[in-house]
């Protein structure tokens, strides 16, 4: 395939990517405001404390699997149904050890009500075993366009599912079903959509080459999310259930943002780079090219939702909110820099290499836990400084392997991620100057906006920034192409 069409091809289905989550997380934005309007602090504590553990279980159901279908270039229909066996079994035994220790997780927290929330919520890794399959297909043939539609069918009717129950005084279970029937939803219309079923097909062989690679990545991602729920579950634990919502509420803004861009960028780009198989030069191009657009995009907009926090949180979930303010911005940061992170860890995996992302598992974690179990001695605040600083030497460590899996240097990364970092830094500084003028939230936040657009745009013109024009030349050779 030329350099062209893999440009149209991975643009082409990025594309389709990005309208699929930005209409999704769109929809989930609103419907989110309409709920934290609604329900109480505490039934987001109650769901955000039951989250740590589906999340935890989730991961033995939908990380590894996939990859590995995605990272084998000729996956026939044999590897689809033994890898969906393998993990709709997974799922089964998951769901029962969670059924089992639901009343332990209530005990831990102090908080009976979790035992039923968790039983009926741990249903999703029932469900997630079927479409984490159906999410390999699509990505492996490049069909995101079917995202689009599964998505958007999942959100919107979730959405209402959840406000009317809120509405009806439902509380913490319009959370459980705004989840559950986005999950069911997806689901439905991609079994619908994509043509494919599990055959009564499975290999062992196929089973164990698949997994040779599966189990690495599955090990990686499930050290990754035990660590990343880690300070959920120690706030939940040792703080309140207020405390621990206003921390889940800072992450959702920023989330909204990595969902969006970086999850994107690094869903189409995965089995673009798996295809380019092991050509160093070929993926080292994609890869500086990945950092520099999800660098160019990402930057600024967490380094602008960090400077409007504060006007955002106070007009559109009220004052009940103000705790989670210092929160977003804490995470903004970590969530910029782990824009570099991820886009070093799918070259890696790209070059097959899971053993390594494993081994920087072993690097990282150990560091991210001291800093927490110190962190949480002092206060909540402490705990979320505690991500942004692991966040620089995360950062540090996923960029040393590429050094020479790819030849892509710490000099060249810097380079690369310097000129958006600082247009970011100049349109903070000037944004959130705004946020110390005594006018109305209603005044600051559009003024904050506008002034923030001005100044990147403004300056990336000025200062003539290649990924600035490579992007409007696209979109111009698209325009004339279509």
């Amino acid at each position: 395939m030329s350099n062209e069409n893999v440009k149209s091809k991975v643009f082409s289905n990025m594309a389709w990517k990005f309208a699929e989550r930005i209409l999704a997380q769109g929809v989930s934005f609103i419907v989110s405001i309409v709920l934290a309007r609604i329900l109480l602090r505490e039934d987001y504590g109650i769901v955000a404390m039951v989250m740590v553990f589906i999340n935890i279980a989730n991961v033995f159901v939908t990380s590894g699997f996939g990859s590995s279908l995605i990272q084998k270039k000729e996956a026939d229909e044999t590897d689809f149904s033994t890898i969906f066996y393998c993990s709709f079994i997974s799922s089964l035994v998951i769901y029962g050890i969670l059924f089992m220790a639901a009343p332990l997780v209530a005990q831990f927290y102090r908080t009976p009500q979790l035992t039923p929330v968790l039983r009926v919520f741990g249903l999703k890794i029932i469900i997630s075993s079927f479409s984490s399959i159906q999410h390999a297909y699509v990505s492996k043939h490049m069909m995101f366009r079917k995202f689009f539609f599964s998505t958007l069918f999942g959100t919107l009717f979730s959405g209402i599912v959840g406000i009317v129950m809120a509405v009806r005084g439902y509380g913490v279970w319009a959370l459980v079903a705004q989840y559950l029937t986005n999950t069911v939803v997806d689901t439905i219309v991609l079994t619908i959509t994509v043509q494919w079923r599990p055959k009564k097909l499975f290999s062992v062989k196929s089973a164990k080459e698949l997994m040779s690679f599966g189990w690495k990545m599955l090990a990686a991602s499930l050290i990754g999310t035990l660590y990343g729920n880690l300070r959920s579950l120690v706030i939940g634990r040792f703080y309140t259930k207020d405390d621990l919502a206003c921390y889940s509420r800072g992450k959702n803004f920023p989330d909204l943002i990595t969902n969006n861009v970086v999850a994107s960028i690094a869903s189409v780009l995965f089995p673009v780079l798996s295809e380019a198989g092991k050509d160093k030069v070929v993926v080292k191009q994609m890869t500086r090219r990945s950092l520099k657009l999800s660098s160019f995009i990402v930057f600024p907009l967490l380094g602008g939702l960090a400077a409007v926090a504060e006007p955002l949180t106070m007009l559109l979930l009220t004052e009940k909110w103000q705790g989670s303010i210092i929160f977003m911005q804490l995470i903004c940061i970590y969530s910029a820099l782990h824009t570099v992170t991820e886009a070093n860890l799918q070259s890696m995996s790209a070059m097959g290499r899971s053993d390594t992302i494993l081994k920087l598992e072993f690097i990282k974690k150990p560091v991210g836990i001291l800093m927490v179990l110190l962190a949480v001695q002092h206060s909540v605040l402490a705990v979320g400084i505690s991500l942004p600083l692991y966040s620089v030497f995360s950062m540090t460590v996923n960029m040393m392997p590429n050094r020479k899996i790819i030849d892509y240097k710490y000099g060249e990364q810097i380079k690369d991620l310097l000129p958006a970092t600082i247009l970011t830094l100049v349109m903070f500084v000037v944004t959130y100057g705004i946020t110390f003028l005594e006018i109305s939230y209603w005044i600051m936040l559009p003024l904050q906006i506008i002034v923030g657009v001005i100044i990147y745009v403004g300056l990336s013109i000025l200062t003539k920034n290649e990924t600035f024009y490579y992007l409007i030349d696209f979109v111009k050779k698209r325009k004339h192409t279509d």
